[in-house]
């Protein structure tokens, strides 16, 4: 298994990420960068994780990764595949009985896998703070980067039982927001596209910290990757300027 020191060596290449393609494959591809939610024949998969198990320790200990991504991750991308299916098999039986089920179960998982995807790049860095124009973005925004993070980390405290704090671009009004995601797929906002996501479901912490989730977001500071977070941005805006 790599060690934290080779972890951090290579952050700026496989641990940097992947990042969705809001604007097509070839202007993320060059940048070198593309979230990969699908296998070669379309459906959802759960890509391999940018770094090994024990990484992230001792911030993360390997044992909830491996849990994480094995039991939680890749199952969202299963889970995805068969609500997709059952409302197929639904359209060519004409029987939507199960139509709110399955709809429901597919915005859960799909929107838990595509959370997922964009966490373990999330959490691939070194900490610090931002630079450049993600730091104009977020000193803009929020006046600096202390009262981002004091938003950041009250928001994410505080989310209701399970779900994540959520660094998002708009692209309507061509701002960073902060929001609260309950679950997977509630209380976020039509449109904004996640830079950078903070997850806060059990699963996530509590082998190491149990019910202490603020001082797991403290010491998931330490990881957090703001060069992936400046990249999915200027893809965002570039997408904006070109639509």
């Amino acid at each position: 298994m790599a060690t934290r020191r080779d972890f951090i060596q290579q952050a700026g290449l496989a641990g940097a990420g992947v990042m969705l393609a809001t604007t097509g494959a070839g202007a993320t591809e060059t940048a070198g960068y593309m979230d990969r939610l699908t296998d070669a024949n379309g459906k959802y998969e759960a890509a391999p994780l940018p770094f090994a198990y024990d990484a992230l320790e001792p911030h993360i200990d390997a044992r909830t990764v491996e849990l994480h991504y094995t039991f939680h991750h890749k199952p969202a991308a299963t889970a995805a595949n068969k609500a997709e299916e059952s409302l197929a098999k639904a359209r060519e039986s004409n029987d939507f009985a199960l139509v709110k089920y399955y709809a429901k179960e597919l915005a859960y998982q799909l929107s838990s896998h595509i959370l997922h995807t964009v966490y373990w790049t999330s959490i691939s860095g070194k900490g610090g703070e931002p630079s450049g124009a993600f730091a104009k973005a977020i000193d803009r925004d929020f006046g600096s980067y202390a009262k981002f993070k004091a938003q950041l980390l009250a928001a994410t405290a505080a989310v209701e039982a399970s779900g994540w704090g959520i660094v998002g671009y708009h692209p309507t009004t061509d701002r960073t927001m902060i929001l609260q995601c309950e679950n997977h797929q509630k209380l976020t906002a039509w449109g904004i596209q996640p830079l950078l996501v903070l997850d806060v479901f059990e699963h996530a912490y509590y082998l190491k910290y149990q019910n202490k989730r603020a001082e797991y977001l403290n010491q998931l500071m330490s990881l957090l990757n703001w060069d992936n977070a400046a990249l999915r941005l200027q893809t965002a805006q570039m997408s904006r300027r070109q639509s």
